[in-house]
């Protein structure tokens, strides 16, 4: 398992994290491996995916150097526990659950909590987010990340749904330290053709464009 200051590091340098839901537990790894040779090194793995802890447990094993592998969609405190000890480097909540912050914070994992409002954002901050998930950002855009950096200049914050490959740049560009992107990154007809150069282009563009920021 990494360290949560080396996850950190790596999420910041990167700007990405890619969302992986997919049904087919079988294209997972294929999926995984694209993205990666595209750039993108910070996978999540919700908890929707089949047999997800399994997923994460075998993916933590198999890992290539500077790839980390982290849970979503955690809502408590058992799953939480469950995926850090199947190997997650990170931890992902769509709410602000106070004791997965705490379990994360003392095992010394990297933990991004949801938040939506300027008092949950702050709550999830002071908790010890390492960074705040806002979602869903669908209905936010990239202006209420700049709206926020005026009174909020020091959390770090990471838009997730709504982000594609037009508009991550200007979630950057406009506050967020990084985005989750996950549809849009993993494009369902080249998944179901095994096109796997069309995903890896997918990610390479992504990467290059919030690297320019």
């Amino acid at each position: 398992m990494a360290k949560r200051a080396e996850v950190l590091d790596l999420v910041l340098r990167t700007k990405v994290i890619a969302v992986i839901r997919m049904r087919d537990a079988v294209k997972l790894g294929q999926v995984t491996a694209a993205i990666s040779r595209g750039g993108v090194k910070a996978i999540e793995i919700t908890m929707t995916v089949p047999g997800a802890l399994d997923v994460i447990r075998t993916m933590a094993e198999e890992k290539s150097a500077g790839t980390i592998v982290g849970a979503g969609t955690i809502l408590d405190a058992e799953t939480a526990l469950a995926a850090i000890g199947a190997g997650a480097d990170f931890i992902v909540s769509p709410i602000l659950n106070p004791e997965i912050v705490r379990i994360c914070r003392g095992a010394g994992v990297f933990v991004a909590p949801g938040a939506f409002t300027p008092t949950e954002i702050a709550t999830a901050w002071n908790l010890g987010a390492d960074v705040v998930k806002v979602f869903p950002a669908t209905s936010l855009g990239p202006e209420f990340f700049k709206d926020l950096r005026g009174p909020l200049p020091d959390i770090r914050l990471m838009p997730t749904g709504g982000v594609g490959l037009d508009n991550a740049a200007e979630f950057i560009r406009q506050g967020a330290c990084c985005v989750a992107v996950g549809t849009a990154l993993l494009d369902p007809k080249a998944i179901e053709r095994d096109d796997w150069e069309a995903l890896t282009q997918r990610a390479r563009a992504l990467v290059e464009s919030l690297a320019g920021v």
